[in-house]
C-alpha cells in the first residue's frame, strides 16, 4: 500500500484515531536511502515546492539586478503569517521591480497571524494581497517576467513563459522531465506540481547541497538555502514550524511545508555526524491533515540522528514528546499521541535492495 500508519492517537487505552503516510529520504545522486509506505507515491508538493518556484528567479539573474536582497529572496519561498515584516518585504520586493501588490494575482486571506488579523479588523483595515501567504512567491514570479520583459499579466497561467520556465526548473531538480510531472492549480492560483515523493526528497537534496548541479542552478541554489536559513522568520513566522525548526539548526536544515499534510526538509552535509551526505526527506500525510505532520517530521529526524533532546524540549509545541499528552478543555488527561513508524533503510519500504548507507 502507499501509506502505512504515521502517528496514532489513544483514549481509554485504545486507537481513536490514526493518521497514515508515506515518505522518502533521498541523497543528491537521486538515491533511496530510508524510507516508509511508498516512496514513489506520488502527491502534490504544494508550498513545499516553493524554493524551486524562485528558483529561476534567482538562477537568471533577476534578483541580482533588481538588487534581491536574501531576506526579500527568502520570502520568495514562504508560506508566512502575514505579519507587518512580511508584508513590508513584499512590498520592498515589488518596488524594486516597479510593481505593486495589485499585480499580485493570489487574492487575499485574513493573516494567518491571529493578533495582526485582530488588529486590522480592530482598525478596519481589510486584508491586502500583500499578507497572503503566498505574496512572496508570487513576487518573486513578477520579478522574473520583469526581468524578461514578460507581460505581467496571466503571469500565473500553466502556457505563460514565467510558468514553462519555473516547470522545466523544478523538473530538472527532481530530476525528472516536465511531462513526468502532474500540474494543477494551487490555493493561491499559481500552477503546483505533483511526482513522486522520492524525486521532491531529491530535491531538497539538492537544494542542501547542489554541488553537482551545473554551476548558474548551484550558486542560485546555495543563495536559496542561505537565504531561508538566515532568515527564517520569512519563512512561516515566529512560533511556525519551518521557522523554529530552522533556528534550531542554523545552516543545517532547510525546511519547507505544504498544505494537505505535506512536509519537506533539506539535511546539509555534515550535519548527521562529519561526513554524512546532504540528505532530502519528503512527506505526505495520506488524510491532508496537519494534526500529524510535525510529530511524524520530527520522530524522522530523531530516528536520523538530526536533533537531540534540548531540540526536542525546545520544539515540545509541536507535538513531540515523543508521546504527547492529549488533554481537554480542563486540562484533564486523555490519552496520548505517538508516532507508529520505523524507517528502512534496506532500500525503502521493502522496494529495493540495500543502499549502502546505515542510520547513526
Amino acid at each position: 500500500m502507499s501509506y502505512q500508519p504515521l502517528v496514532e492517537l489513544t483514549r481509554g487505552g485504545i486507537v481513536e484515531s490514526l493518521h497514515s503516510g508515506a515518505l522518502a529520504i533521498a541523497d543528491t545522486h537521486g538515491r533511496l536511502i530510508a524510507a516508509y509506505g511508498d516512496p514513489y507515491t506520488v502527491t502534490f508538493l504544494r508550498s513545499s515546492a516553493k524554493p524551486f518556484q524562485a528558483l529561476p528567479t534567482v538562477e537568471t539573474g533577476a534578483a541580482e539586478a533588481f538588487a534581491i536582497p536574501p531576506r526579500e529572496i527568502a520570502l520568495t519561498c514562504a508560506s508566512h503569517k502575514g505579519l507587518d515584516l512580511h508584508a513590508a518585504a513584499a512590498a520592498s520586493l515589488q518596488a524594486r521591480i516597479g510593481a505593486t501588490e495589485r499585480d499580485l494575482l493570489c487574492g487575499t486571506h485574513e493573516p494567518g497571524d491571529a493578533a495582526t488579523a485582530v488588529r486590522l479588523a480592530c482598525a478596519k483595515q481589510p486584508p491586502t494581497p500583500n499578507r497572503h501567504n503566498c505574496s512572496g512567491k508570487h513576487s518573486g514570479m513578477l520579478a522574473l517576467c520583469r526581468h524578461h520583459d514578460w507581460p505581467l499579466a496571466d503571469y500565473v497561467n500553466p502556457r505563460h513563459p514565467a510558468q514553462q520556465l519555473i516547470l522545466k526548473t523544478f523538473a530538472e531538480v527532481c530530476g525528472l522531465a516536465p511531462n513526468d510531472v502532474v500540474v494543477g492549480v494551487d490555493g493561491c492560483s499559481a500552477p503546483n506540481f505533483a511526482v513522486p515523493l522520492i524525486s521532491a526528497a531529491t530535491a531538497y537534496a539538492r537544494l542542501a547541497d547542489p554541488t553537482r548541479q551545473p554551476h548558474d542552478r548551484a550558486n542560485a541554489l546555495r543563495s536559496l538555502f542561505f537565504a531561508m536559513t538566515a532568515y527564517p522568520e520569512m519563512i512561516s513566522g515566529p512560533g511556525g514550524f519551518d521557522t523554529e525548526l530552522m533556528r534550531r539548526r542554523p545552516g543545517q536544515l532547510v525546511v519547507k511545508g505544504g498544505a494537505e499534510g505535506y512536509q519537506a526538509v533539506g539535511i546539509a552535509a555534515n550535519a548527521l555526524r562529519p561526513g554524512s551526505p546532504a540528505l532530502g526527506l519528503a512527506l505526505k500525510v495520506a488524510d491532508g491533515s496537519a494534526r500529524a505532520v510535525h510529530l511524524a517530521v520530527l520522530e524522522v529526524l530523531r530516528q536520523l540522528g538530526a536533533l537531540d533532546e534540548a531540540d526536542f524540549d525546545a520544539l515540545a509545541e509541536f507535538g513531540y514528546g515523543p508521546l504527547l499528552t492529549l488533554q481537554n478543555y480542563r486540562q484533564l488527561i486523555t490519552g496520548e499521541a505517538r508516532p507508529v513508524f520505523t524507517l528502512d533503510f534496506s532500500g525503502g519500504g521493502g522496494n529495493g535492495g540495500g543502499n549502502g548507507w546505515a542510520a547513526p
